[in-house]
Order: structure tokens, then C-alpha cells, then sequence
């Protein structure tokens, strides 16, 4: 494997095989799927969900919408609160095509009012349990009267309720996860009742990979937007929304340090690289964890090796007897990520695997 500095390997089979599912499971529901983009953030990968059947996306910036739309997608949301300081280059990019944006706050309604001139789909988004920001459900007032004014606005076209149940990441069994999703689905579900016969049109669209990946009620739910499932990590391994086999990127690390008496090994691969995210596993704080690598991808992690710690290049890993005796200095070991979606956005490239073909993201300076 030609690999000198660390470097995202992309196994492209596992990948397709994680958007098609996701992609039949929308399908038998009778939903939409609106994947968000966040986490891959290539105009490669998008053209696999293409392929797949997708025409529409999320993104979690206007500089991502902007990425996407230069690269043939003409249907996105930005499912990140209006940021007005970009209000010139949202109207530019609602001209070239159909961008919808999230209103999350009764205090951000004026600034929407008083911004005109863009023809843009708004989503009221709700807080359904995660309290980051969005509606409260139970406000029917300051709901009905966004919707209202939203309705007079020339401009803009209320689209639906939109959430996402991120306090899903706080599970560990599948069916906590399945309880969480439940619960945000009775929220949305009692405001499509309350607001259907006035908005026919309005839909419901609901996030977040635990719960796509695992739920199978999705009643009056009319789209899906699912991100991290495209590679899934160590983090949606423990909430129990995949097996380990099912991630499909890792970070090539050089080996660069042993230290015997302590069994550890030391890699070019550090925060920089993998992100400092970290996950509790087995009684202690996890960075990453090791496999073995060949040039068709890589083997199962051992049960008693992990990443203990992360600097700005440095990674240590804690090995097993077996991972310690058989990796030498100047090797190169795989790290799973706790986090893909910082690892990727972190390393801006990927190495797909078995041609070893270099695939491009969006850049920062795009």
C-alpha cells in the first residue's frame, strides 16, 4: 500500500452497500431520502448515492450548498440555523437551485421577514428531545404564528416540520434508540395532525443515523436524512446502530515508535488527523481502534487494543500481545474512528480501496 503520511481509507464496497440499504429501506417504508452530505462531503461519493436513485441532499453549511450545486445537485436543505451574514450568497445559490433552509428560534423570524429577494423552501425545525435548538413543540402559539407570517411572505414556501433526534447518541442498546425515535415520532406526528388541514402540502422530515439505521416505524414520516451511515464509526458501533464490519473508513497511520515495556505503539496519526472525539469502551476512554491492514482493506480490531491517547501528531496505542509482537516500526496499522464525519473533514481526501484511486472533498478554501 502506498501510503506515507496518514491517509483515509475508503472501502467502496461496504460504502455502496450502506447507501443501497439505506436506500431500499426508504424505499419499502414510502419515504424520501434526503442524505446528509456532511460527513463524506465529496462530489465522488455523491455521484454513488446518484447512481443509487438520490436527487436530493442535506448539507450543514451554505459553503457545502454551494460545493454541491457546483457539482449538478439542484435540490438541497441547509440543515443548520439561517446564518444572515451569508444571506447575499444564499439568494445567489437560490437562483441557481431549490434551497431550503431551517427557521429554529421565534426570536430569528424577523430577520427571515426582513430578508427578501430569495424564493427558498423553510422547514420549522423542532426540538424533539436533543435541546440544541428548534421549536418547542408544546408552543403552539409562536408555531402558528411563524406559519402565518411564513404564509403572507411572497417568497418563501413553508415546507414542513423537520428534527433531529441527536440525544439518540447518548444510547447503547438498539432498543433504547427505537424509545428515543418513538418519542421525537409522536412529536412530529401530533403537529402534522394539528397543522396538516391548514398546510396539506407540509411534510415531515426527521434525521439522525441511529434512528434510520435501526427504526422501523416511520408513520406520516415523509423523508429521512441519515449522514454518518455512509461510513458509520466506533460511536454508532457502541449505540448499537451497525457491527464494527460495517465501517468502511479508516485512518492509515506509518508506525513510527514500540515501546515494550508498556506495550504501546506509536503512530503518525494524531488529533489533527483523527479529531480528539473520544468514547467510552470497556471501563476506559477510547480515541480510535487498531486493525490490521492489507491492500484489500482491513481485518476485524482485537478485543484488547485501542487508542489511549491522542496529541497534535502523536497516537499511542495500547496493544495486545499479539498486535505488539507481530506490527513493526515502519509499518502501517489502520485506526477505526470514534468520529468519521471529523475524521474526514479533518483529512479532506480519500484512498478508496482495492484500486487505490484518490477521491477529493470539498476544500477549505472552496
Amino acid at each position: 500500500m502506498n501510503v506515507t503520511t496518514p491517509t483515509v481509507l475508503l472501502d467502496q464496497s461496504r460504502t455502496l452497500s450502506k447507501i443501497d440499504q439505506m436506500v431500499q429501506k426508504a424505499r419499502a417504508l414510502g419515504m424520501g431520502l434526503r442524505p446528509h452530505f456532511k460527513t463524506h462531503q465529496s462530489a465522488e461519493v455523491a455521484r454513488w448515492f446518484l447512481a443509487a436513485g438520490v436527487r436530493k441532499a442535506t448539507v450543514s453549511s451554505v459553503q457545502m450548498a454551494r460545493y454541491f450545486v457546483d457539482a449538478g445537485w439542484n435540490d438541497l436543505t441547509i440543515a443548520f440555523p439561517i446564518n444572515y451574514r451569508e444571506w447575499p450568497e444564499i439568494s445567489q445559490l437560490a437562483d441557481r437551485a431549490h434551497i431550503n433552509v431551517i427557521l429554529t428560534c421565534p426570536e430569528a423570524l424577523p430577520l427571515l421577514l426582513y430578508h427578501q429577494g430569495a424564493n427558498l423552501g423553510i422547514f420549522l425545525k423542532i426540538d424533539v428531545g436533543y435541546h440544541r435548538t428548534g421549536f418547542d413543540p408544546q408552543s403552539k402559539i409562536a408555531i402558528t404564528h411563524c406559519l402565518d407570517q411564513l404564509q403572507s411572505h411572497p417568497n418563501y414556501t413553508f415546507k414542513g416540520f423537520l428534527s433531529h433526534a441527536g440525544h439518540t447518541y447518548a444510547c447503547r442498546t438498539r432498543q433504547a434508540i427505537i424509545q428515543v425515535h418513538g418519542q421525537a415520532l409522536g412529536i412530529m406526528q401530533r403537529l402534522k395532525e394539528i397543522y396538516h388541514p391548514k398546510h396539506p402540502d407540509l411534510i415531515l422530515s426527521m434525521g439522525a443515523t441511529p434512528s434510520c439505521s435501526v427504526a422501523d416505524n416511520w408513520q406520516e414520516v415523509d423523508e429521512m436524512r441519515p449522514g454518518n451511515f455512509v461510513f458509520y464509526d466506533l460511536t454508532q458501533v457502541a449505540i448499537g446502530s451497525c457491527e464494527v464490519t460495517d465501517v468502511s473508513v479508516c485512518l492509515a497511520c506509518p508506525v513510527v515508535a514500540k515501546h515494550g515495556d508498556r506495550k504501546t505503539i506509536v503512530v503518525y496519526g494524531g488529533g489533527v488527523h483523527l479529531s480528539k472525539d473520544r468514547l467510552a469502551w470497556r471501563g476506559t476512554t477510547i480515541y480510535g481502534r487498531p486493525v490490521k491492514l492489507d491492500d484489500q482493506g482491513w481485518a476485524d480490531p482485537d478485543d484488547e487494543s485501542y487508542v489511549t491517547s491522542l496529541s497534535q501528531e502523536h497516537g499511542v496505542v495500547q496493544a495486545s500481545d499479539a498486535l505488539f509482537q507481530t506490527v513493526q516500526i515502519g509499518d502501517l496499522i489502520g485506526i477505526l474512528p470514534v468520529h468519521s464525519c471529523m475524521m474526514c473533514d479533518l483529512m479532506k481526501s480519500y484512498h478508496l480501496l482495492p484500486d487505490g484511486a484518490v477521491v477529493s472533498m470539498m476544500s477549505k478554501e472552496y
